[in-house]
């Protein structure tokens, strides 16, 4: 196994202020987000009374993203029922679902006119099948209004309900992602009823479907080098194929601090290791982020690669 050249203590110490403070190295600068294409995307969810994760989530990549007309669509609304320590998406009561929002969401795909697509939700634990009837009818109304369209669905763990995974298995995803988020000593301390271990069982049930899995972790929350090593070989031994590795950014003072700054460097290294391990495709750099490029991580041959 081939091992690192730089140290994540040695990335600290270079982002270290001489007060003592951290602060945001260059390489985590993004342009501010504007263009033709981005306003069109922006309005394009508001009209549509759509969610989007890059929005809800803060993600540093919105602006690249929408200016290339694509976007991280999420389902089942913008309230979470679980209150992870590192996401930015509200904890509160969800709403009821709303069943014309998948019928929205394939409009939009079509006026966008998008090859692929990515879906994710927040986590519905008060539904009593988690929201997989109304994933899988996302699902399918995409396929039947934009049959040409690549998916991947971005789902929680469901509480390790297979049955509600079935669901979507059935309706037949290009690829299934299913972050594992963190390794695991520090799994309790970052997500919120989640484990590790019901991560890597919905992982496991994907692959066994024949559908692409995926999966992604953050670092810069104090893992060390052998912990994010072996969090790749157990995703690999559960068949996952796809993996991203990102810089973890605190969203706000409520929200689990940073511990390091992973630099370019040591991100390429992970790279160079989770290839090593079998991997097909890994994703690692500072503003990796789960659907980063995740149009390339259709592995599976379609018939049609038509836009809708």
């Amino acid at each position: 196994m081939q091992e690192l050249s730089i140290t994540p203590s040695e990335t600290s110490r270079l982002n270290l202020r001489s007060d003592g403070k951290r602060h945001l190295p260059h390489w985590l600068k993004v342009p501010f987000p504007g263009g033709e294409r981005y306003a069109k995307v922006k309005n394009l969810i508001d009209t549509n009374s759509l969610h989007t994760i890059c929005t809800s989530g803060n993600c540093p990549n919105k602006s690249e993203c929408w200016a290339s007309g694509t976007a991280t669509f999420m389902i089942l609304g913008e309230k979470c029922t679980r209150n992870c320590r590192f996401c930015m998406v509200q904890s509160a009561k969800p709403d009821s679902p709303d069943w014309d929002e998948p019928a929205r969401l394939a409009e939009s795909i079509k006026i966008l006119g998008l090859k692929h697509t990515v879906i994710t939700s927040v986590a519905r634990d008060d539904l009593a099948d988690g929201g997989a009837a109304f994933w899988a009818f996302t699902i399918h109304t995409v396929r039947e209004r934009c049959p040409g369209v690549t998916i991947e669905t971005l789902i929680p763990d469901f509480q390790g309900n297979l049955a509600h995974i079935d669901q979507i298995i059935r309706e037949e995803p290009d690829v299934i992602s299913h972050n594992i988020e963190t390794v695991w000593r520090l799994t309790p301390r970052i997500r919120y009823l989640a484990t590790y271990q019901t991560s890597l069982k919905v992982l496991r049930h994907i692959s066994e479907s024949g559908i692409v899995a995926k999966s992604g972790i953050m670092v810069g929350h104090g893992e060390t080098r052998q912990e994010v090593i072996k969090t790749m070989r157990d995703l690999k031994n559960q068949g996952v194929r796809v993996l991203t590795i990102g810089q973890y950014l605190q969203p706000s003072s409520y929200h689990i601090s940073v511990q390091e700054y992973i630099s370019p460097e040591i991100f390429e290294e992970y790279k160079k290791i989770g290839l090593d391990t079998g991997f097909d495709v890994v994703e690692s750099g500072p503003l990796v982020r789960s659907s980063y490029h995740a149009e390339r991580h259709v592995l599976q041959k379609k018939d049609s690669h038509e836009t809708c």
